[in-house]
């Protein structure tokens, strides 16, 4: 106060919300985000169809696709948004269940600060809870070995079910085993590492997912430069070529005036000159085919045709990194300093009818799955489900722990989380039951998206477990308890661990705020017309709207 005025310390434009009202604010912000991609959850979930501000349209149920095509204008939904994220990035699969988690928790965590719980007590037990439960996840996880083909199978199909895969699944899940263990090494120590950079996807329309195959080394979607070239080589000298065959150009803008026509046939010379040099240099070297990520002028292409040189042009950046582990070959950069050491030896061969080439090397370091779909929506969507289902098979390939699916360990984790908080003293005792009944929103979500009855059947779960059943999970195609280890739906214990570990940390991070102060409008990108104004619930969420 100064002469019995307030002092104003903020801006005229500037937000500030408090308190009860900042967490109220927060907390529905991140409840919004989790409640999007609820209904995406389980085999029965459904799809979402995204349309950004281009128009392109993607349709799927993959969650952290969801959260990153939409258009999310909330500072606190964009932490949930990270969550998801960190769940692909770790485990390649969970994000939907990783964010259903953290906004269940966020939703409990109200309640108990209605009964004037201060959050520090919640976010204390959120972690012993956290802690607790990824140790159990290790006593129920199973032991599985690296080749043992059949689980592996198991979890690829449980990570496809549900998404554009599942029609084909059993296809799918062999290839997706067979191209993980294709790229997969014993390290010194006996642990198994699978080197993903060594797996390309590749992906063609017009033909049924049924057909995909899985392809050892590159699959390369291009076509020769010239008609007359070679396309099929046994054993070729093959250049990978990061330069333009093309006529070099000065660094600045330059103009020169000709007199006659001589001196412009005196500079068209020159460039040919060039351009057959540079020819001259590939084929001294011994290279039979050239895989260049720049361009190829058309002289230049006539004058690899006339010398039996296979050349393909514009290769993309991936495609090249990606041959370069196929062939165990370097990148050259530049073709003054091109020598026969540059060079890898692979086999080369086109398919005319799908205009594609294989290239495969002596000792393939490399495999591609070549997938297929009707449209192009329908093979990016099964592409989504064919990335998650390769992530969480690395995955159980380097962890070697599986767990039961279809809600199984979530209401097991619950059972020994409520028996875990007797021992727990004071108010954190509440946030850890609060925590057990967080995690029993995964079989209630699958229940609802199957259209059973959630509450029977979570009853019925929990009599199993009880009873000793830790396998007791949901049917949701009988709607039905059963044990679905034995059934074949399994997880990876990783995947699980991750979720629960980002969720907890994630529901923590929101509680911890009692304060927003926001220079201007409390959205993300500055519009001034969407942000949350103190009692007016969550921000804007751009082109999905407010309410979710």
């Amino acid at each position: 106060m100064q002469q019995g005025q307030p002092m104003i310390i903020m801006g005229e434009d500037a937000q500030r919300v408090k308190d009860r009202d900042a967490q109220e604010y927060n907390i529905s912000a991140a409840r919004g985000v989790a409640e999007a991609v609820r209904s995406t959850l389980g085999p029965k979930g459904m799809d979402k169809m995204l349309v950004d501000s281009m128009g392109d349209v993607t349709i799927t149920n993959d969650g952290v696709t969801i959260l990153q095509t939409m258009d999310i204008d909330n500072p606190t939904a964009e932490m949930i948004v990270e969550v998801a994220e960190t769940q692909e990035d770790e485990a390649g699969d969970g994000t939907t269940s990783a964010v259903a988690i953290a906004g269940e928790l966020l939703k409990n965590a109200e309640d108990l600060l209605e009964q004037d719980i201060h959050p520090t007590a919640v976010i204390k037990g959120f972690n012993l809870a956290s802690e607790y439960a990824r140790e159990q996840v290790d006593e129920v996880a199973t032991e599985v070995d690296p080749d043992d083909t059949e689980t592996l199978k198991n979890v690829a199909e449980t990570s496809m079910t549900g998404k554009g895969a599942e029609l084909d699944k059993e296809t799918l899940a062999d290839l997706v085993v067979r191209a993980v263990q294709g790229v997969t090494v014993e390290a010194d120590d006996g642990s198994h590492v699978v080197d993903l950079a060594n797996l390309n996807i590749e992906t063609r329309t017009g033909r049924a997912a049924g057909e995909s195959e899985l392809l050892s080394g590159a699959v390369i979607d291009k076509d020769p430069v010239h008609d007359d070239m070679p396309t099929d080589f046994e054993s070729a000298n093959v250049l990978l070529l990061n330069d333009p065959i093309e006529v070099e150009e000065a660094d600045v803008d330059t103009s020169v005036n000709v007199d006659s026509p001589d001196q412009l046939q005196k500079f068209l010379d020159q460039e040919e000159k060039q351009l057959r040099e540079k020819v001259d240099r590939i084929a001294d070297s011994g290279a039979d085919v050239v895989f260049c990520q720049k361009g190829i002028d058309d002289l230049a292409q006539h004058y690899l045709a006339k010398e039996g040189i296979l050349a393909v042009r514009r290769t993309k950046k991936s495609d090249l990194s990606f041959l370069k582990n196929v062939l165990d070959a370097p990148i050259v950069t530049d073709l003054d300093s091109l020598s026969a050491d540059d060079l890898a030896v692979g086999s080369v061969e086109r398919d005319k009818e799908e205009g594609l080439f294989y290239v495969e090397g002596e000792d393939a370091h490399g495999v591609t799955l070549l997938l297929y779909g009707t449209t192009e929506h329908v093979v990016d969507e099964i592409e989504r489900g064919i990335e998650d289902a390769i992530d969480v098979v690395a995955t159980t390939v380097s962890d070697g722990r599986t767990l039961p699916g279809g809600g199984a360990i979530e209401v097991e984790l619950a059972g020994r989380l409520r028996d875990y908080a007797d021992s727990v003293s004071g108010r954190e005792q509440l946030a850890v039951e609060a925590f057990a009944d967080s995690l029993e929103l995964i079989p209630r979500v699958l229940a609802e998206n199957a259209g059973l009855d959630a509450i029977d059947l979570l009853v019925d779960l929990r009599a199993a477990h009880e009873g000793g059943d830790a396998h007791a999970g949901l049917n949701v195609f009988s709607g039905e308890v059963e044990d679905t280890a034995a059934a074949g739906v399994v997880e990876t214990a990783h995947a699980k661990e991750q979720a629960i570990a980002s969720a907890a940390e994630a529901a923590n991070l929101v509680l911890k705020i009692d304060d927003i102060i926001a220079a201007g409008d409390l959205s993300t990108s500055g519009d001034g017309d969407e942000g949350g104004a103190p009692g007016g619930g969550m921000g804007g969420m751009g082109g999905m709207g407010g309410a979710m």
